[in-house]
Formats: C-alpha cells, structure tokens, sequence
C-alpha cells in the first residue's frame, strides 16, 4: 500500500528504520548529555522513592486521579529551582509543545516562531485558527520587523528554543528584550539547554542572568540532560491554571509515568548539588573540541555538515563498524542539509572523544 513512498525515501537515503545498537559501542550519538541513563547509583533511588507509595502507576489523567504525590513534589522542586512559579509534568517534550502551542494561542493572537523550532511545535502550529508568523533563525531583527508589521487585538507570543537541538546554538538574547518590549509572551523550549548551560546548569534563563517574569514561559524535557522521559512547563500560576483546564494533552491523555518522574527528581537533586563538577567536565569536552576542530561550542551539540544523504549514512555506518563509535546521522526532514551530529557526553569518555575528533 505504501510501497512507491517507501521505495522513494530509499532513493533519497531518507529511510529510517528502528534498531537496537551493540552497548559496547561509544555513544556520541543521544542526547543523554550527563550520562545520567546509564546511572544505576540513581535508578535505585527513583526505585526507593516510588516504592513508598501504594500506587506506581498513573491509572488515568492528571484530572481524574492520575496526579500522584510525585508528580506535585518534581513539579514544586523544578518550579523552585528555576524560579518560576508554578510548574506542570507532562508526558512528552512532543506533548509539551502541543500543549502550549495549541492551547496559549488564540484566535485573535498571533504566534511569532523561530524557523528552526522543534518539529512538535511546527505541528501544533496546524491546529490553530489564528495567525502564525515565521521569523528568521534566531534573528532579533527580523523577529522585531515583523512584531511592528503584524498588529492585533490579542496576544502577541514567541517560540524560541534556549539550544537549537541540530545547530547547538543559544538562543539570541536580544529576544528576550523585545518580548519585554512588545508586551509579548515568550516560550522557550529548553529541551537541550537544561543541565547543559548556565552557571549551575538550569538553561538558557540562568545563563543569561534573567530573572523569569509574567510572561515567561519555560518547557523542557526530561529524557535528555535528566536521564528519563517526560516533560515539564513553568510559568505563572494563571498560565498552568490555564493550561490544565485547556491543554489537551493534559485533560485527555493519561498522567505521565510515576516512575520516570521520580527518575527525573532524583537527577535534577544530583545535578543541583553537583551543578560545579559536572560544569567542569563540561567545560573539559568543550576545550577538547576546541583544540582538534577549533569550533567553539556554547552547548553539547556538534554539527558536522557532510555533502549528501549517502555520505552521512556511510560516514555513520564505518564510524560505527570500523571504529566503535556510534554518531548521528541526520536528513531531511529533520534538518535541510545533511550532517553528522556528535554528542561529547559527559559519559563518555575524554579520550574517546580526542580520537572520534581526530577523524575530522
């Protein structure tokens, strides 16, 4: 039935299928940027905390009684943390954006979003019956052009990313200031920005120095730098107040896992009261790349462009056989121009990196 289309991605080198990799490969290819997924020291912990209760699964939505004493102690603890008030789980970072997007945008509001942001939000986009404009990569410039041509009665509301999940780079801070500027709600997904970035490790906010506000609006996810799965939003307490009663993820799918919340708890401690030592080794891969690539990395995230389809997926597979080393290969639709996407996780190991980078 769907033969011609399947047989067309394989023409184009855009055919993806699921496999579980060797563990004796080197990962530098997820985005478990801390290497908190392989942590067994934190598993039993998460284990420990979910065992003291009755229930350990969420048995429906969040607004029938699938909220668990869980959920409220990571929402209280990352709303805190990041000096928001009030915080939401969510099932998914995918979710998350639909949540936001589908909800926060109304008819008579217009919705100003980065042209690089995340596939999930692009989505969301569709479902609304209000405006949507499309401003330049991580261009205040043009962002502000199109903030004084589009006027209207609602909202005005900007989606931005804090790292942009291919490129890895930091979101413009000069974006911030204009959302202030033109009285305008910002959301910022902070999926490859949490635990990565900023003085203790909270994102693109604490990098900054900016305090959060009113009309701040901060999501991310918990299966990268967190080492689980799931998601989170932080906002004011009329915004979640808000979401919950018309976010439809929220309302109609059920609570997001117990356990995976309780995972993504006991990491975010760890992270907070070690935010000085995982930096520094941070800092260490960083320098690495530097000194063989002379490229100059702000986040996790090193994107090196290949000439077609072909060459990254060959590029990938003898990495893979030849060396050990398991790396990204990303096409379309993803990314407009093909590249290898390499991780340098903390996991991993310093001199493993020294020799993938040697490669290049």
């Amino acid at each position: 039935m769907y033969q011609k289309e399947l047989e067309a991605l394989k023409r184009a080198n855009r055919f993806r299928e699921r496999k579980i990799f060797e563990e004796s490969l080197i990962d530098f290819a997820s985005n478990d940027y801390l290497g908190l997924a392989h942590n067994k020291k934190q598993f039993k912990k998460a284990v420990k905390m979910v065992s003291k209760y009755k229930v350990h699964a969420p048995k429906a939505s969040a607004l029938v009684n699938g909220y668990h004493p869980i959920h409220e102690g990571f929402e209280r603890s990352i709303a805190f943390l990041n000096g928001f008030e009030r915080g939401l789980v969510v099932g998914s970072g995918f979710l998350a954006n639909i949540t936001m997007i589908e909800a926060l945008v109304r008819k008579k509001d217009v919705l100003f979003i980065d042209e690089e942001y995340h596939a999930s939000g692009v989505l969301a986009t569709k479902l609304l019956d209000s405006k949507v404009i499309t401003f330049k990569h991580n261009d205040p410039n043009d962002l502000e052009k199109k903030l004084k041509e589009h006027h209207t009665k609602g909202r005005k509301i900007i989606a931005v990313e804090g790292v942009y999940s291919m490129s890895g780079e930091i979101c413009n801070r000069d974006i911030f200031e204009l959302a202030n500027r033109y009285n305008a709600l910002l959301i910022v997904d902070e999926a490859h920005s949490s635990g990565v970035i900023g003085d203790t490790l909270l994102g693109v906010f604490e990098y900054y120095g900016i305090t959060p506000q009113e009309n701040h609006i901060k999501m991310g996810t918990l299966g990268k730098a967190y080492g689980s799965y799931g998601a989170y939003i932080l906002a004011s307490n009329e915004i979640i107040s808000f979401l919950e009663n018309r976010g439809k993820p929220i309302i109609y799918a059920t609570a997001p896992s117990i356990f995976d919340t309780a995972l993504a708890l006991v990491n975010i401690e760890m992270i907070s009261n070690k935010s000085k030592e995982i930096k520094k080794e941070i800092k260490k891969r960083q320098k690495i790349v530097k000194k063989i690539l002379d490229i100059e990395l702000k986040s996790l995230i090193l994107p090196i462009p290949v000439p077609s389809n072909e060459m990254a997926t060959k590029l990938q597979k003898a990495l893979m056989v030849k060396r050990g080393f398991l790396v990204g290969a990303i096409r379309q639709p993803t990314i407009s121009k093909p590249i290898l996407r390499i991780i340098p996780r903390v996991q991993t190991s310093k001199k493993a990196l020294k020799s993938l980078l040697n490669h290049f």
